[in-house]
This record gives structure tokens, C-alpha cells and sequence, in this order.
């Protein structure tokens, strides 16, 4: 299972990423928002989506906010968690691969929408087999 989860900032970038896994099939559940609001606290979904993620070995999941870093911090607070920012496809495999780890963090503010697509591509296909 993917779960999806974002802030005010990152709430477009959600939605496109998930129009791109739903055409590729894959289960995903979005844990919000719906909708854009603009006083949302990113820790919030953050926390949600990473208590989600460690209930079940082999879940992984995706958060967007505009740097990236606030929605990685938050998540990294729960035990289990393993969650890193990905700024390049290189860089995502390479903590896939090595880390294992289980929650992207995306800055929907540093990177364009078609890097932070490929790189949740490479996220989700990628494994870990250090």
C-alpha cells in the first residue's frame, strides 16, 4: 500500500502524483487533505501518515510540503519511520536500496512537479536489498 499525505503547499503535487499511480494501478490511499487549507499544520498529516506506514512491514509512503524537510522531521518522530527528502532519482534509489527507507518527503517549492514524479517513481519501484 502507498499512502499519500501533504500541506497546504503540497497539495497539488499530491494530486498529480496520485492521478500518476492511479493510471499505473497502483493501491495507494490518500490520507489528505481533500482540499487546499491554507492553515493546515504539516505535522499533523505527517505524524498520521507515518503511524499508518509502520503498522504494516512493506507499506511505504509519500509527503509533500513546500520544503520537504518539515514533513521528514515530523514523520522521522515516529518509531518505525524511516523517512528521507528525495532531491534526485540517484539519491532516492540509493536510500531505497540501502536505507530502506519507507516515507519520501517532497519540497513541491525546490524541485518541479515532473522531477518530484520521477522521483516518486523511483521510490515506488525501487527495493531494498542491502
Amino acid at each position: 500500500m502507498i499512502y499519500l499525505g501533504a500541506d497546504h503547499r503540497g497539495y497539488l503535487l499530491k494530486e498529480k502524483i496520485k492521478e500518476l499511480l492511479l493510471s499505473q494501478s497502483q493501491n495507494l490511499t490518500d490520507l489528505g487533505p481533500t482540499k487546499i487549507i491554507p492553515d493546515d499544520d504539516f505535522p499533523i498529516i505527517s505524524i498520521k501518515l507515518a503511524e499508518t506506514v509502520v503498522k504494516k512491514h512493506g507499506d511505504i509512503g509519500i509527503l509533500i510540503c513546500g520544503s520537504g524537510a518539515g514533513t521528514c522531521v515530523a514523520a522521522n518522530k515516529i518509531i518505525g519511520a524511516r523517512a528521507t527528502l528525495g532531491f534526485s532519482i540517484k539519491q532516492i534509489k540509493a536510500a531505497k536500496n540501502d536505507d530502506n527507507v519507507n516515507i519520501l518527503c517532497l519540497s513541491c517549492n525546490h524541485l518541479d512537479d515532473e522531477t518530484n514524479l520521477e522521483i516518486a517513481t523511483e521510490f515506488i519501484n525501487s527495493i531494498f536489498i542491502a
